[in-house]
């Protein structure tokens, strides 16, 4: 992509438009898998999913596949899903438990930890001793890191750790992941699908769109799929935006405030928050809802229906929106629930996901038409020239003086701020050479 395009795209950005040709864009498309994918911190999975030595599955950055393992010595290994000898794809199944990887090509064999234990006639083929399998193991992710059991690879060895790529985005995610002593553990293995969508708008959606959730899900509150409440759902709540971080939370009210949770669930996450981040609460907002962690990590903790005439129960998924082409996107989506609910609770939130935010969930759907045709417009020479508005809060709205929190907090989630940081962050590291 020239420079002079790149150029343009920074100018609309900064003057709070965007072309709607990003969504579908091949030159895009391969700039990112180059100056984003292969230098940002990806989320692969949760230990939960690796429990045993040899346990595995595959999962991916961008086009680029990978076996997640853990080792003899319970180390978490990050291993690209090529032979060393002729590339061959080693793992077809996408989990698993294996002594080793074995080649189905030329049979040659890796243990767990990644490292060439043989290859068939090696001595006949490269002479006796002259076969170094020392120098032949599969490789590996520059660098793996595990956060309270979420697994992220990067495939830049100078970026920073992940410790610090995540900054204070952890003062927020304490909040997903502190509910109860146990932690969470995902809930059956992740689901699927493939929509006919870029990548950049489910990961714009959920960083900080909370504006189209009356209207675009408005038929599942309806269908009582979404609990009803007074207003514009979110209208009256919190944006809270970084360089590479968004996440919104609901109003006050009596069920957003604990999002469904049961009251013994709250008091053990209070009791493992901090003062600032029980303050936090106090001030009549939610648990966090929607996220994105930049690129295309995103979060939704919601209530949901799970059976006539229950109340409703709560789910936490955690998303990734892998890239697969221009215009096309494999959805990853893992249910977590806390390893140590009660069975009641387990099988509610796993159904009001399911009904909700599974591959075929009613909110899921709405969102995939809604990005389809968006992605499908994109593709037209007349109408990828569409300056899409971007100014929502722009003017009027100013960052909350006293939150106790990081982040410049916004009093409406029908506001953009997060939404213009997230496209900030991507046009700053496509200009970035490499």
């Amino acid at each position: 992509m020239s420079h002079t395009k790149l150029t343009a795209l920074r100018r609309q950005i900064d003057a709070d438009t965007l072309p709607l040709g990003v969504f579908n864009d091949p030159d895009l498309f391969a700039l990112e898998q180059e100056r984003i994918f292969a230098r940002s911190w990806c989320f692969l999975g949760h230990a939960s999913e690796i429990p045993e030595p040899g346990d595995f599955v595959v999962r991916y950055i961008a086009q680029d596949g990978f076996i997640v393992v853990r080792d003899d010595d319970n180390t978490i290994r990050v291993l690209l899903n090529a032979c060393r000898h002729r590339g061959r794809q080693l793992c077809r199944a996408e989990r698993g438990r294996t002594s080793t990887f074995v080649c189905p090509y030329h049979g040659w064999v890796y243990r767990r930890d990644g490292a060439l234990h043989a290859a068939p006639h090696a001595d006949d083929l490269f002479g006796a001793g002259r076969f170094d399998v020392s120098t032949r193991g599969l490789v590996s992710a520059p660098q793996v890191a595990v956060w309270r059991d979420w697994i992220f690879a990067c495939l830049d060895p100078a970026a920073p750790a992940l410790q610090d790529y995540l900054g204070d985005a952890v003062w927020y995610l304490d909040f997903y992941t502190n509910k109860t002593p146990g932690g969470l553990a995902v809930h059956g293995s992740p689901q699927r699908w493939v929509i006919e969508a870029d990548w950049k708008l489910g990961a714009d959606n959920f960083i900080g769109d909370g504006y189209h959730t009356a209207v675009t899900h408005g038929s599942t509150v309806r269908a009582g799929i979404l609990p009803a409440q007074t207003g514009d759902f979110l209208l009256d709540g919190v944006q809270v935006v970084m360089d590479h971080f968004g996440v919104g939370m609901a109003r006050q009210d009596p069920l957003f405030n604990s999002l469904a949770y049961p009251p013994p669930m709250i008091e053990s996450l209070r009791a493992a928050l901090s003062d600032d981040q029980q303050a936090m609460l106090d001030r009549g907002v939610s648990l966090p809802t929607h996220a994105t962690l930049f690129p295309n990590l995103s979060f939704l903790n919601a209530p949901g229906a799970h059976a006539p005439d229950q109340p409703p129960a709560p789910y936490l998924t955690l998303r990734t929106w892998r890239p697969l082409g221009p215009g096309r996107t494999e959805v990853w989506s893992w249910l977590l629930i806390e390893r140590d609910a009660p069975d009641a609770f387990r099988a509610a939130s796993h159904r009001a996901y399911t009904l909700s935010f599974g591959p075929s969930g009613t909110l899921e759907q709405d969102d995939a038409e809604n990005w389809s045709t968006i992605s499908s417009a994109a593709r037209g020479t007349f109408g990828r020239q569409l300056a899409l508005d971007y100014a929502m809060g722009q003017n009027h709205l100013e960052p909350i003086a006293d939150w106790p929190g990081p982040g410049a907090a916004y009093p409406l989630d029908y506001t953009e701020f997060a939404q213009r940081a997230f496209w900030r962050r991507w046009i700053d590291m496509l200009e970035q050479a490499v």
